[in-house]
């Protein structure tokens, strides 16, 4: 097609650029709220989670990444629609990409964690509902991911509060904590293990199980996740009988040395939630891109698949680790500090809540956002001490951040799909 042979060079620079931009607002926003309860509890530093997270994400982007992914993230538009007009498909997907970027960008420079999976997705829909027709969106898909919105909180803050409850319980409120720690804590290991290892499984490596031809059922992924989280519990158990108790530590707090156990448990959470973080979300910053490069390069052929080059994913897996140094400390503030006071203890109940949810939705179909659900996770921790906890004003300017990603990404996309048609056409 004569249009792609003579702006080809040029949109697919422009396509890399605007995906290196939204891998940084990836990095800046998304990979920020992973890590944020880990750095609010103080079971890390700011830099030695940012390092954690650049090591982790990034071999979660580009050694799991996925080298095939769908041309339009999530089915919520029918390419089939754009076989006459390809053309429009391409400057679809470069308005998406610098329309989440740009809302990215905003949210992270006001600490708001949002989800950039809902601002891809919102972005999208709103050059193709505008640009194309209303009928080309898929309405149930996106009525499916509005769902989310109260799904994925409330499903990960009540398995955080249930978990943090059954710490005071059986740890916090007793005569000797530190004792009760040593007895208990393997048992967490262990959901810890097998949670962690299903969440990795089912979300990080499961592109690369495909590409081997052994696809993973649920059950198989399962029993490999219990034979971890055994494995996990004994050598937790071995560890624990290493902890000395130091006495100094309690004069200020008698729960000091229960948390010098639940920190080191949290640094495990934090590396491996990075590293399946790192393997499903680097699709949506390099998802449209790859759609963008594989129409250029077969001169206007549109497939329902495209394939992903590895400079791709190298450079997805950039974005976000530089996202993620230069201004991921915003929304880790929020996420760890300003929502609820948090404490090892309550940010492992916290990341392991947020696990078992994505565990439970991968395995019934349930669509959630990572990040919806890290933040209902930390709500539900908080919660479990009272509603006084919690900082109210933050919370509703997360809750009103979230109502405003779909509707901000569309507005911007349709915007930059109407520039890119008047300047290339």
């Amino acid at each position: 097609m004569e249009f792609f042979t003579e702006y080809g060079a040029i949109l697919v620079l422009l396509a890399a650029c605007f995906g290196f931009f939204m891998a940084w607002g990836v990095g800046a926003n998304d990979v920020a709220n992973a890590m944020g309860t880990s750095v609010g509890s103080k079971a890390l530093t700011v830099k030695q989670a940012i390092f954690i997270a650049m090591i982790f994400e990034f071999a979660g982007a580009y050694l799991a990444g996925g080298e095939v992914t769908s041309t339009i993230r999530k089915g919520i538009v029918d390419s089939a629609i754009f076989m006459d007009r390809p053309e429009d498909l391409v400057f679809g997907m470069l308005s998406a990409l610098l329309a989440a970027g740009i809302w990215l960008m905003i949210a992270s420079f006001m600490g708001w964690p949002v989800s950039t999976t809902h601002s891809i997705v919102g972005a999208i829909v709103g050059f193709a509902a505008v640009g194309v027709s209303m009928d080309a969106v898929n309405w149930g898909k996106v009525g499916t991911i509005v769902a989310s919105w109260v799904v994925s909180p409330v499903m990960a803050g009540t398995i955080s509060f249930a978990l943090f409850r059954s710490v005071q319980h059986l740890i916090l409120q007793q005569d000797d904590p530190f004792t009760r720690a040593k007895r208990f804590i393997p048992i967490y290991m262990f959901f810890v293990g097998f949670l962690i290892a299903m969440v990795t499984l089912l979300k990080g490596l499961k592109h690369v199980f495909e590409d081997a031809g052994m696809a993973l059922t649920f059950f198989d992924s399962a029993l490999i996740a219990t034979v971890v989280g055994i494995l996990v519990a004994l050598l937790g158990g071995y560890l624990l009988t290493r902890i000395k108790r130091d006495i100094s530590l309690e004069a200020d707090n008698r729960f000091a040395n229960v948390e010098r156990v639940f920190a080191v448990l949290m640094i495990f959470t934090a590396c491996s939630m990075a590293f399946a973080h790192g393997s499903n979300d680097v699709a949506n910053a390099v998802g449209p891109l790859a759609a963008v490069v594989s129409i250029v390069n077969s001169g206007g052929n549109i497939s329902a698949k495209a394939i992903m080059p590895d400079w791709i994913l190298l450079l997805g897996g950039a974005g976000i680790v530089v996202g993620l140094a230069t201004y991921g400390f915003k929304v880790m503030g929020t996420i760890g500090r300003k929502i609820t006071e948090l404490t090892p203890s309550r940010g492992f109940a916290a990341e392991l809540g947020a696990a078992a949810t994505v565990v439970i939705a991968s395995g019934t179909g349930l669509p959630i956002s990572t990040t919806h659900t890290l933040v209902g996770a930390v709500l539900g921790v908080g919660l479990a001490r009272g509603i006084g906890a919690l900082n109210l004003q933050v919370v509703g300017s997360i809750f009103l951040s979230w109502l405003v990603t779909l509707p901000a990404g569309a507005g911007l996309c349709i915007v930059f799909f109407y520039m890119f048609k008047a300047f290339f056409v």
